[in-house]
């Protein structure tokens, strides 16, 4: 034993088997990874291609005729549906021999292989060092959510050219070594989209000064060549349109993503807004281009890069959704000291650039300014205000890092099943978490729409056929007492209103209060809480999808008063607007008493005072009352709400293990569990 001790063979053994596991599981997760990239694309072409001539590729159809744009006459401007310069024109020009089908069958799978391309040349130039696994898994997470992006979605679907320009910057930025292709490549790009010269003035700036005289000289030459061959397009694109501007719709529509698009969409016109974007687009530019100068010189030049683009999208007439690529690799900046919230930039950038603006902010006036433009006001933010970590900085590699509660013993071995999801002491994010929030509502509502085909028609009958279902069981049980309660409620005018007024009121307001509690308070309880929440949702979800059920409001023979809503409009197939905004039929479970006893439970376990737990518990009573009293659910949606309550609590349970004790501050100093080992300072 000693023998073998000294030697160390066992050790070096089971490093080498650990060693091996890690490899095997690398090997796995970035097979998986792959696989989930090549899905995604297929999947997009399959969209793309499996819609109806007409609807898809529309902005490519402007090059197919019955003679092909080669061989009309007049300009490519004469239709808006062309927005491209006259020199991506002139590119373009031969592809109009191709048969139709083939050109359009080409240019989505040439598309594809230009967003694998751009893929790996941003896994390629992610800001060194990065591990093995980072590099590793890089390309196909990247190929991943370029895929998801909405600006290679609209590319695919439009038929555009617009990954072309940044494919090229980034060629000349990071894979060609010569200093006269790289100035042509950008030339190039910026010829295909003009305010790309804005990358010459980073060049500059950061020494390669040949290359940005190369720049601007391609430029300059292939858009005389383009005007020498298309005289009367390049006068029409250069001077009538003001490089653009015009081309593609109205300036102010929401798709414009530019400073322009946004002033006027904002009221302003004339001189006062032509004045206002040109200063504020010179600003924008001058601290765009000054901040990127400063990250390449730290060795974060994939940032700078992205910057630079950000604040070209900002300082262009007119930006559609397909030019909008430069805002995603601004991903790979590092915003935040702590570990916590080095999230929160990376998952804004994915959500503006992957959902529409409506899932992100909620429908209300107010915000219009905000929603509209989200993807503009990101690019903003990114080239002008945040404080990315410079490299030199303590905190760019080691974050202040998490602190854990220390796990709490459970009662089967197996739990918890995701060991990694410890409980976490400290508060969260606070914009992270209301994004996500959103979000998440956004989605839920979607969803609960979308369980009955998008409208309540489709689903009527077998809905209606549920709800006689539910009223033979209650029958049965000798608990059909919504007709009874809810006519007795009627008679009563106060009662009435009473209810009326919880049922619309409360809703919402308790749950978000206690989630807003707990998160200044109870931070820890907060985590649990919020997981139980989201798990007994998605539970009720897969209710709503499976089982859709008519409340006795909507049953025509069964006589309940809807004191909420008015009286339905039953000669309409949807009853009216209101079924427009949500599914009707989405009642079992009850997420109303569902939310309201997730409330009372929680209030129960953390408050401190016997009379809070009492108070909490009477929330989930007035609901139901509520709720079966007004006609909008059946006693057995309630207790659909109960089953997937306790549903979440055990999910939650299950995946992530007890809630953490209450510590106090002094304890939890003691509970701490490093995310990741101090280093020893002599090395920092």
């Amino acid at each position: 034993m000693a023998n073998a001790e000294h030697s160390g063979r066992p050790a070096e053994a089971f490093e080498s088997t650990a060693a091996d596991t890690a490899r095997a599981r690398l090997r796995a997760a970035r097979l998986g990874l792959w696989l989930l990239a090549a899905v995604l694309a297929v999947r997009q072409v399959a969209v793309v291609l499996g819609t109806p001539r007409g609807e898809r590729l529309t902005d490519l159809e402007t090059w197919v005729g019955p003679d092909g744009v080669l061989h009309v006459n007049g300009s490519l401007y004469d239709s808006t549906r062309f927005t491209g310069t006259p020199f991506g024109g002139l590119v373009l020009k031969p592809l109009t021999r191709a048969a139709e089908q083939a050109l359009g069958w080409g240019w989505t799978f040439g598309t594809l292989l230009l967003v694998a391309a751009l893929g790996l040349v941003v896994a390629r130039a992610l800001p060194q060092p990065v591990t093995r696994r980072t590099a590793l898994l890089a390309a196909p997470v990247t190929i991943s959510l370029l895929m998801l992006s909405l600006p290679v979605r609209n590319t695919l679907w439009l038929g555009q050219t617009s990954i072309i320009p940044v494919l090229l910057v980034l060629l000349g930025c990071f894979v060609v070594r010569d200093w006269r292709a790289a100035g042509v490549l950008i030339g190039l790009a910026a010829a295909l989209q003009p305010t790309v010269l804005l990358f010459a003035a980073l060049l500059w700036f950061t020494g390669r000064r040949r290359a940005a005289a190369a720049t601007g000289a391609s430029f300059a030459a292939v858009t005389a060549l383009a005007w020498a061959a298309m005289p009367h397009d390049s006068y029409t694109y250069w001077v009538h349109h003001m490089a653009g501007v015009g081309l593609g719709g109205e300036a102010d529509a929401l798709a414009n993503q530019s400073l322009h698009g946004a002033l006027l969409r904002l009221g302003l016109s004339g001189p006062p807004e032509i004045g206002l974007f040109l200063s504020l687009g010179a600003a924008v530019a001058a601290l765009g281009v000054r901040r990127a100068v400063r990250y390449a010189r730290d060795g974060q030049l994939l940032l700078a890069v992205a910057l630079t683009g950000c604040a070209a999208i900002v300082v262009s007439p007119t930006t559609w959704q397909h030019q909008l690529l430069w805002v995603l690799p601004a991903v790979v900046g590092r915003v935040g000291k702590r570990a916590s919230d080095r999230y929160v930039w990376p998952v804004a950038v994915i959500l503006v650039m992957t959902l529409p603006a409506k899932m992100m902010l909620p429908n209300m006036a107010v915000l219009y300014p905000l929603r509209d433009n989200a993807v503009l006001l990101a690019a903003v933010a990114a080239a002008t205000v945040l404080p990315f970590l410079p490299r030199t900085s303590p905190y760019y590699r080691a974050p202040v890092p998490t602190q854990y509660a220390r796990p709490v013993p459970t009662r089967w071995k197996r739990v918890p099943l995701l060991p990694f999801l410890k409980r976490v002491l400290t508060r969260p994010n606070l914009l992270l978490e209301l994004l996500l929030i959103r979000v998440t509502y956004a989605a839920y509502q979607q969803v609960r729409l979308g369980a009955t085909g998008g409208t309540n028609t489709g689903g009527r009958a077998r809905a209606e056929a549920h709800g006689r279902q539910i009223l033979d069981i209650e029958r049965f049980l000798h608990i059909d007492i919504e007709h009874w309660a809810n006519h007795a409620v009627v008679k009563v005018g106060w009662l009435r209103d009473f209810f009326d007024f919880y049922y619309e009121s409360f809703h919402f307001v308790v749950p978000l209060s206690v989630l807003a509690l707990l998160y200044w308070r109870r931070p820890v309880d907060y985590r649990w809480a919020r997981a139980s929440l989201g798990f007994a949702t998605l539970l009720a979800l897969v209710g709503f999808w499976l089982y859709p059920l008519a409340p006795p409001r909507l049953m025509p023979d069964l006589g309940v008063i809807d004191t909420v809503h008015g009286v339905q409009d039953f000669s309409k197939p949807d009853y009216g607007t209101l079924t427009a905004l949500t599914n009707q039929y989405a009642a079992m479970p009850s997420l109303h008493f569902g939310w309201s006893l997730w409330c009372g439970l929680v209030i129960a376990i953390v408050a401190p005072k016997w009379w809070m737990k009492a108070l909490g518990l009477l929330h989930p009573f007035f609901t139901v009352s509520a709720i079966v009293a007004t006609g909008n659910h059946w006693v057995l949606d309630a207790v659909g709400g109960a089953l997937v309550v306790g549903g979440g609590f055990g999910l939650s349970y299950l995946l992530m293990g007890p809630r953490a004790r209450p510590v106090t501050a002094t304890a939890a100093a003691r509970a701490v569990e490093p995310a990741v080992p101090e280093r020893d300072p002599a090395s920092r």
